[in-house]
């Protein structure tokens, strides 16, 4: 039987996996999934490298990853050195042009954002720090927001048939963010105090007016030393917090210990969209840490 045009056409379509596609997107972590969504909804397809059960921090470059790159028209990502350990890796294995350094397609959320907590001087004695400053800025309705107009503008400028569309869909969020962050702010969590294990809530803290007063994890990324958890402890006796701020991938032996040895409450709470029920976008993921700081 011969082929028609139209047929070949479709059926080539079809073996490149072009049909009916929008903008092909990776993106690092799943905020930054559940953001862009927001933004492209139907006009794009979506790729998350790490799972929501994953520390961001360490994620190994994996063939599958690298795959999934080297089909992105954009890859999006944190940013300050974040995915340092793997994500450079996967953009130069992928041989995707579209997602090297300097291209449109290379899209470093962080961009967008203030960073906090940037430290004067960094040495391997200071354990796991980020030069750039603090990397968990999803915690901040101010700066998502922020973020969510760039991704706006690059997917209007990458795809401008649907420069409408996207910009739209922005003022749509925008106008949520708003109605969002007056319930959120309606806790009013000013002058409350708490111990964190790891520096994960310092923009939550910054944008919501409450303290973190101290860290179990003395140096990131090293676990805490029996005279750490002892300073610890006397920090909470000084400063009387109300609560242990921790995530299902912080250890959680010295969480436990110092809430047994304390009396004080350990609380757990998401680190990234999807890491706990009811967290299934980046609204209801912050929804769910208001409530958690709240009711303790």
């Amino acid at each position: 039987m011969k082929l028609t045009k139209p047929v070949v056409a479709f059926l080539i379509l079809i073996l490149t996996g072009k049909l009916f596609a929008g903008l092909n997107v990776v993106a690092t972590l799943p905020w930054i999934s559940s953001i862009v969504k927001e933004i492209g909804k139907e006009k794009i397809s979506v790729t998350t490298l790490v799972k929501t059960n994953q520390d961001p921090h360490y994620v190994e470059a994996k063939p599958s990853l690298i795959i999934a790159a080297k089909k992105a028209d954009i890859i999006m990502y944190n940013g300050l050195d974040l995915e340092i350990g793997y994500l450079p890796v996967i953009i130069e294995s992928s041989k995707n042009p579209r997602i090297q350094p300097g291209k449109e397609g290379n899209f470093d959320c962080s961009r967008f954002v203030n960073p906090i907590e940037k430290p004067s001087s960094v040495d391997r004695s200071m354990g796991d720090i980020h030069p750039l400053g603090n990397p968990h800025y999803h915690f901040s309705p101010i700066n998502i927001l922020r973020v969510a107009e760039g991704m706006a503008e690059i997917l209007a400028k990458i795809d401008p048939t649907n420069e409408n569309y996207y910009k739209q869909n922005y003022r749509e969020f925008h106008s949520k963010w708003q109605e969002k962050v007056k319930q959120w702010k309606s806790a009013n969590l000013s002058g409350k105090k708490f111990i964190a294990y790891h520096l994960l809530f310092s923009y939550l803290a910054k944008d919501f007016g409450f303290q973190i007063v101290g860290t179990i994890e003395a140096k990131p990324g090293i676990p805490p030393s029996s005279g750490d958890i002892k300073k610890i402890i006397e920090t909470i006796q000084k400063t009387k917090p109300d609560g242990i701020l921790f995530t299902t991938y912080d250890p959680k032996k010295p969480v436990y210990f110092v809430s047994e040895k304390t009396r004080l409450k350990a609380i757990l709470m998401p680190h990234d969209v999807g890491s706990l029920p009811g967290t299934e976008n980046w609204f209801s993921f912050m929804d769910k840490v208001i409530s958690l700081i709240t009711e303790n």
